[in-house]
């Protein structure tokens, strides 16, 4: 479905009392969410802090025997980000530009065959979207757009109950083949290599989670669910130009560009930003601009890691199956607002790993998110859970 339920998120602190650290604390494989926080306005004197992500090697992480505990809990563990990024990937900074730079294309292709391209029936979770989400304010997102894929299967299911009853997962994909081909070669390209090392990361995972003492007979494991899933989502993004000076509402927010989310999933990929300025690719041109992060004990930092890394995100499904040793955090995008950054676009990708529709989620007793919503020690699968967290955010009826 994309990062999380497609509204405006709202934060519930998981109320986490003393998570402690490796082998003491609580753990959990989540499934779908929207925390948000509160804007957070920063004058320049209170400039959040920059802190860089905790890297694995690709070479060291292809292992699976290597012991890579210390990075998993120091990345997602309870006291981490909630991030991790992967450094030299074979041929990931080719595919990252290669699809990156299509986003200002499809964006702007003619009105008509955009509309084309967008599924209501799947809350646009299928193709193009634009202005359909919520900033903070409650104003529609018109500040970026997106265009949503399955990278993995066209066509994940043909039964025909299973799309009415899950369009956010059973759709097939909608490509512009007509005006775009190159879009769809790209995009699985990109999309089938992040979840590669997706899995690869989601296996360390596992063994840094067992070590805790919480094992795949409690349920099952993180690798095997983003394995045997049909539900992965990619999400190329597109945030268009805004004029300096001329930003209002949330223009001084560090969710300016893109709101206080907390990701809807098991395991979510993402690549850095490809900024250009009159189509011309060009460096960030604010060192505010980026990816904000808010940690367990509520401070706002700003997280970077290098163009050529993958970065990898826990998500609320995951953090609950894992009993909250493996942890998900809000975060949010803020727009460039220097002088020298009207006319400058960004681009990027993301791939929602998640498990499949039919899924089952074995529930612990405590759960910090939508107790409302989950039973204690329940099961539901997660296309169960999501049909409730939607019907919740979306204020309809199951």
């Amino acid at each position: 479905m994309g990062s999380a339920v497609r509204t405006q998120p709202t934060w519930a602190s998981p109320a986490a009392p003393g998570r402690r650290s490796r082998g003491q604390g609580r753990a959990s494989f989540a499934a779908a969410s929207t925390a948000a926080a509160r804007p957070v306005r920063c004058r320049a004197m209170e400039r959040p802090p920059t802190v860089r992500t905790v890297t694995i090697h690709f070479a060291d992480l292809k292992e699976g025997d290597n012991d890579l505990g210390d990075k998993i809990e120091e990345g997602l563990g309870p006291h981490g980000l909630g991030i991790i990024s992967i450094a030299g990937v074979p041929g990931f900074p080719e595919l990252r530009k290669s699809l990156l730079r299509l986003a200002p294309r499809i964006a702007s292709l003619p009105e008509d065959v955009k509309k084309q391209l967008e599924d209501p029936d799947s809350r646009y979770n299928f193709g193009w979207s634009h202005g359909k989400e919520k900033l903070e304010s409650g104003k529609p997102d018109t500040f970026k757009g997106s265009f949503y894929a399955n990278p993995i299967f066209d066509v994940p299911t043909t039964d025909d109950v299973l799309v009415s009853r899950y369009p956010s997962y059973c759709c097939p994909n909608i490509w512009p083949n007509d005006h775009l081909p190159e879009l769809e070669i790209a995009f699985k390209a990109l999309g089938k290599l992040m979840l590669e090392v997706g899995l690869m990361l989601a296996h360390h995972c596992d063994r840094y989670v067992m070590r805790q003492g919480f094992g795949a007979s409690d349920g099952e494991s993180l690798e095997k669910t983003i394995a045997h899933s049909r539900c992965h989502k990619g999400r190329l993004l597109y945030y268009f130009p805004r004029q300096f000076c001329k930003q209002t509402g949330e223009g001084g927010s560090v969710s300016s560009w893109c709101g206080w989310h907390t990701d809807h999933g098991s395991l979510t990929g993402l690549t850095s930003g490809l900024f250009t300025k009159n189509s011309v690719e060009i460096p960030c041109p604010d060192n505010a601009a980026g990816l904000y992060i808010r940690t367990r004990d509520n401070r706002v930092v700003k997280v970077v890691f290098d163009e050529d890394q993958l970065a990898y995100q826990i998500g609320e499904t995951t953090e609950i199956l894992s009993r909250g040793y493996l942890c998900a955090t809000p975060h949010c995008v803020q727009a460039p607002s220097s002088e020298d950054s009207s006319n400058v676009d960004r681009s990027t990708f993301a791939l929602f790993m998640q498990p499949d529709w039919d899924e089952k989620l074995k529930f612990p007793s405590k759960i910090p998110y939508h107790q409302e919503l989950i039973p204690p020690n329940g099961t539901l699968t997660f296309g169960e859970y999501s049909e409730r967290l939607v019907n919740k955010y979306y204020q309809a009826t199951p």
